[in-house]
């Protein structure tokens, strides 16, 4: 059974830090494209960081320096370690493998920076 579920989310103060992680199950984890995505309230759907399977990254210019995309081909999971968080990153954040036309999602997990 093809799967994506994340977890890590929750309630954290400005400044405080989250891991988020993205399980796989189901497909080729190693050669998949693993994106982080996030949607706030009222916005749409952005794209916060890529990680594809040689491990180059790239960022939204917001999160640069704060935020790390990583991932674990041996465990197939992937990660978002989100530091020197800002109210403005309060979020569902979601998961998403893909690999050519091939597109696959998490059921999101929601961060809440708030004092």
């Amino acid at each position: 059974q093809v799967q994506i579920v994340e977890s890590g989310g929750g309630l954290v103060q400005p400044g405080g830090s989250l891991r988020l992680s993205c399980a796989a199950s189901g497909f080729l984890f190693k050669v998949y494209t693993m994106n982080w995505y996030r949607q706030a309230p009222g916005k749409e759907r952005e794209l916060v960081a890529s990680i594809i399977p040689t491990n180059y990254k790239e960022y939204l210019d917001a999160v640069k320096g704060r935020f790390t995309i990583s991932r674990d081909n041996d465990k197939n999971v992937a990660y978002l370690q989100m530091d020197a968080l800002k109210p403005d990153d309060t979020a569902v954040y979601y998961c998403n493998g893909k690999f050519n036309t091939r597109e696959l999602w998490g059921q999101g997990t929601l961060v809440t920076v708030s004092s």
